[in-house]
């Protein structure tokens, strides 16, 4: 069925414009974004081909490249540069909300909350640094390494020369376990060791180290693997 045969309030743009865009399905939502369909598609049914490609998953939607969203039947450069930009807006959004910070990072869920946002989706591993005032506030946050495979390496003392400019008091570890499963490897518990001794060193302290998955992740300081429901 054609977008046009539909009643004027379920077409996905006036239905968006009446009811807010939260009242759209992810299939509704990405019609939008995609405008118009072909000949033998409409917008939706379009949007509907993307999503089961992506199993019904926006995150994997997210890691689709240009060339992949390309070989769809009736997505052209146009419509894939919206997606992209679609979902490049959102993941920026949600960098920007998080870094403001109004409350203290005390606990390995608030890391996680914090960093999630940045994290999420990633197919490589990041390792990330949260310097942290006498209050637990976040003064600074920089990123120590990208792109590794098994194993976070650091270098221990660039991150004792930034935390010291910056006047931190302690600081917070957080990488990303890629594959799903946050549980510390023997390299982690290694590098964990020589930073925490190396901040001692310096009269700075290690608050926490938290490895993030997409809905888990393990905090060292509280030894225990949490879910994101949890």
């Amino acid at each position: 069925m054609k977008i046009k045969d539909l009643q004027a309030d379920e077409r996905p743009r006036e239905k968006m414009l009446s009811r807010g865009a939260g009242a759209l399905s992810d299939g509704e939502l990405l019609a939008v974004l995609l405008r118009s369909g072909t000949r033998d598609r409409s917008a939706l049914d379009l949007a509907r081909l993307l999503l089961a490609r992506a199993d019904g998953r926006l995150g994997t939607l997210f890691h689709f490249s240009r060339d992949r969203l390309l070989a769809l039947p009736g997505i052209g450069p146009g419509k894939a540069a919206s997606v992209i930009a679609a979902f490049e807006l959102g993941r920026r959004f949600l960098q920007e909300e998080s870094s403001v910070v109004k409350s203290p990072v005390t606990t390995a869920r608030r890391i996680y909350e914090l960093m999630l946002p940045q994290m999420k989706g990633l197919q490589h591993e990041e390792c990330w640094v949260l310097l942290l005032n006498s209050r637990c506030y976040l003064v600074g946050k920089l990123l120590a390494s990208s792109g590794g495979g098994n194993a976070t390496v650091i270098d221990i003392r660039q991150i004792i020369r930034l935390a010291l400019d910056k006047g931190a008091d302690s600081i917070v570890l957080v990488h990303n376990h890629p594959g799903g499963n946050p549980t510390p490897g023997p390299a982690d518990i290694r590098e964990t060791d020589r930073l925490r001794r190396g901040l001692s060193a310096v009269g700075l302290s290690l608050l926490d180290h938290v490895i993030v998955s997409d809905d888990c992740f393990f905090s060292f300081n509280e030894d225990r693997m949490y879910r994101a429901g949890d």
